[in-house]
């Protein structure tokens, strides 16, 4: 927490979906107030191929290998939620200007580990790179993990035995100290990819489990069901390598639940926080969930962060007591229920009036909060705008003409609290190629989602 100031961000930005028939890129943002290209994309790296849709980011190695000197952070990890396709982007040499150092191709996971549909990037303290999966090649659900040589990236198989992937997948976090690793799940690739389908909720196609397992036996040992709590997406341990808890946030049915090593050594999960849906008319359904798509906890694991991407707020809970979470600040970034929107709120149990639009330096914000990063010091929290391309296009058709933007909060770190830093914009409407949509953000040192400490 007492590491440099940021000065720079990666973030990944897609054309896939969009108008712009390109391929996607690596950006790196220049977040130095100090410098005469503050909030300025200062390089762009394009991937070779169309459509890959890049999504979340990882590293070559992190705080679980900390204390080997033969280990740097010197290669960010860009896996594709569709190609399959793994970037290994070199910002060791220079990192103000990102450059391909490999690629490892779909048809070498899908032999060695049958796998595709690649989400989340952790490094182990054994030097290896694993990166979940959402499906087998084919596109039906298959939550299992990829294995890269950490130096040479070579695809090293599945972490998980033979036969023991889950039915679906998505996100994942270990804590060693615990023999324990839990990880959730979306849903089926070839269900998710083109769009949202409200039957097929109904037709129980989307994830509401959390699956844990032996960390070191590699193997699926509990199955925990989510009483309403449907699309886990990001689980979050605290960051205390003792600790025997964290959170998950349940995207649809909107509320945070926190998982624990109970009594008998066994885990649980018990909801602590929902966000109630609005009644509405002009949207798809007549109740609109808050869609909480990222969480985030700081590195002292004292305040929890999440986005309601369709409501539009960002919020931030104070988890000193982790079972009762206390509301400490809450902003509006746009989303899909600002006044003068093809949106009509009916009934709403937390607000008297629907939001204004957001504008920030001439820009009418599209979209809703989604994607946060917080400073290691916890006093600024960097947000973009955009969940999926394919998600995008459906709720937000705005978003595909008007590109993402990456915005700026700070922080009360004492009392608790959020602002908006009105002179903070980077907006990726005005990209070269056309409007492009800006994804998950990283620092070149590490950041409070991509590092797991032992």
């Amino acid at each position: 927490m007492k590491g440099p100031r940021e000065e720079i961000v990666y973030l990944p930005c897609i054309y896939r979906n969009t108008n712009t028939e390109a391929p996607d890129y690596l950006a790196t943002v220049d977040v130095d107030p100090k410098s005469p290209q503050y909030c300025q994309v200062i390089h762009r790296l394009p991937m070779p191929h169309l459509k890959d849709e890049l999504h979340h980011s990882g590293w070559n190695t992190c705080s679980s290998c900390f204390g080997d000197s033969t280990k740097s952070r010197t290669k960010l990890l860009l896996p594709s939620l569709i190609s399959s396709r793994i970037y290994v982007v070199d910002v060791g040499t220079e990192p103000r200007a990102p450059r391909l150092h490999k690629v490892v191709e779909p048809k070498d996971i899908h032999a060695k580990c049958d796998l595709g549909y690649l989400h989340t990037t952790h490094c182990l303290a054994s030097g290896d790179v694993m990166i979940s999966s959402l499906g087998d090649p084919k596109g039906n659900g298959k939550g299992g993990f990829v294995l890269l040589d950490g130096e040479t990236f070579e695809v090293k198989g599945t972490w998980e035995r033979p036969g023991g992937a889950a039915p679906m997948g998505y996100d994942f976090w270990y804590q060693p100290r615990h023999n324990v690793m839990v990880s959730t799940e979306w849903a089926a690739p070839n269900v998710l990819r083109d769009g949202f389908n409200p039957a097929d909720v109904e037709a129980g196609l989307y994830g509401n489990h959390l699956h844990v397992w032996d960390w070191q036996h590699h193997e699926m040992v509990q199955t925990l069901t989510l009483q309403d709590g449907l699309i886990p997406l990001e689980v979050r341990f605290l960051h205390n390598p003792a600790a025997d808890q964290g959170f998950v946030g349940c995207a649809l049915s909107s509320n945070i639940q926190r998982f624990y090593k109970n009594e008998r050594g066994t885990w649980s999960v018990e909801k602590v926080i929902q966000v109630p849906p609005k009644k509405v008319k002009g949207w798809m359904l007549p109740e609109m969930p808050g869609l909480i798509t990222d969480i985030l906890l700081s590195l002292d694991d004292r305040f929890l962060y999440f986005s309601n991407w369709l409501h539009g707020d960002l919020r931030q809970y104070d988890i000193s007591d982790p079972q009762r979470p206390r509301l400490t600040g809450q902003l509006f970034l746009g989303g899909s229920i600002v006044k003068g929107g093809p949106v009509q709120v009916l009934e709403d149990q937390e607000l008297k009036s629907q939001p204004e639009p957001l504008v920030v330096k001439g820009k009418q914000v599209a979209g809703g909060p989604q994607m946060i990063q917080l400073s290691l010091d916890g006093k600024r929290l960097y947000v973009t705008t955009s969940l999926y391309s394919a998600w995008d296009k459906q709720f937000y058709p705005d978003l595909i003409r008007e590109g993402s933007v990456m915005l700026q909060i700070d922080v009360d770190t004492v009392k608790g609290g959020l602002k908006l830093n009105p002179n903070f914009l980077v907006d990726f409407g005005k990209e070269p190629l056309g409007p492009a949509l800006a994804h998950e953000l990283r620092y070149p040192g590490g950041d409070c989602s991509s590092d797991i400490w032992l």
